[in-house]
């Protein structure tokens, strides 16, 4: 089953969901795209928070995984910056993570969304499918 954008945020000519996914190892970025192409869904991704935050406003994504645990500007700082600029807030962003918090906590901090690792095929898909 393919995912389609829903028209009111869809900035893309593509009928495909933009996604980017955010990580600083290459093969988690790798093993992303395979799944999000696997189940309809375009990506681009970025290996640090100074990138994430250039690629979520130049391309302006239909959702973003973010990757919480990164050198320089972790996750949690990206989400600040992302939710403070007029043309990234209201794209949903989940959080990729492999620390012992509950949804509630990262839905507390302003993420739409988290995803726990390692991250179940089944899950990102039923995620993606919530918010896009």
């Amino acid at each position: 089953m393919v995912l389609q954008r829903s028209p009111q945020n869809n900035p893309h000519d593509d009928s495909h969901p933009l996604v980017l996914a955010v990580n600083d190892y290459a093969d988690n970025l790798e093993l992303l795209t395979c799944v999000l192409e696997t189940i309809g869904c375009e990506s681009i991704t970025a290996y640090h928070g100074r990138n994430a935050i250039e690629m979520a406003q130049q391309h302006q994504p239909d959702l973003i995984l973010l990757d919480i645990m990164m050198p320089e500007l972790d996750g949690m700082e990206v989400l600040k910056r992302l939710r403070n600029n007029p043309k990234t807030r209201e794209i949903p962003i989940i959080a990729v993570t492999g620390m012992d918090r509950n949804r509630e906590y990262f839905l507390s901090v302003g993420f739409d969304d988290w995803l726990r690792k390692p991250i179940e095929f089944e899950e990102l898909e039923e995620v993606i499918r919530r918010h896009i």
